[in-house]
């Protein structure tokens, strides 16, 4: 007959307990806004660029109160009124829904003007992010330059030495992660292309 086995008790650590609104907050929540195709486009970008979720980048942009508040007090309601706006659903927190709806009533200033201002806040790290593409462009064509003369060099250790030559065997390594650094970083740079236009 088997012996039943007890778990060792865990140690207890003293630790701030999670409350049930911090976790409720994290729920996600569907909210529609009206904004700019302009904004609409630079969400999307940043995030696909930079490898960010969108709820994630909508939030952490939503969830900075003091920023919110500043973009508040700026509203111009007539500049706003004049955006040609669309709807679009996104998905964010409940606490970012929450932090936004308090602003707007706070500051009498509409939701979707915070929404919109709080994007425009994009606008460097894209200039930044576009400067950054021309640049990996630059050393991309310089490493395709570099694979070229590197594949003219296996070639002529090939009809030199022959296959079966150690030396031959280490260069091929070489190129090989060579040509797969330059296809990955090709992928990066053409995917990163959609900064090009914006």
């Amino acid at each position: 007959m088997e012996k039943s086995r007890k778990d060792p008790p865990i140690r207890e650590i003293d630790l701030p307990l999670p409350s049930s609104t911090d976790l409720r907050g994290r729920q996600s929540v569907r909210a529609t806004f009206k904004l700019s195709a302009r904004a609409i486009d630079a969400l999307s970008i940043v995030a696909a660029h930079l490898g960010i979720k969108q709820k994630s980048l909508f939030d952490h942009l939503i969830e900075d109160a003091k920023s919110l508040s500043i973009i508040a007090n700026e509203i111009e309601d007539e500049a706003f009124s004049a955006l040609d706006r669309i709807q679009k659903t996104f998905v964010v927190s409940r606490r970012t829904l929450t932090c936004l709806e308090q602003t707007s009533q706070l500051f009498n200033a509409p939701r979707d003007a915070l929404v919109e201002y709080s994007i425009q806040r994009l606008m460097p790290v894209i200039a930044k992010e576009r400067e950054k593409h021309v640049k990996r462009k630059e050393v991309l064509s310089e490493i395709n330059e570099h694979l070229a003369q590197g594949l003219k060099i296996l070639q002529k250790t090939k009809s030199v030495l022959g296959e079966d030559d150690p030396v031959y065997g280490r260069f091929e390594a070489a190129m090989h992660a060579l040509q797969n650094a330059q296809s990955n970083i090709e992928h990066y740079v053409k995917k990163g292309s959609v900064i090009e236009d914006y």
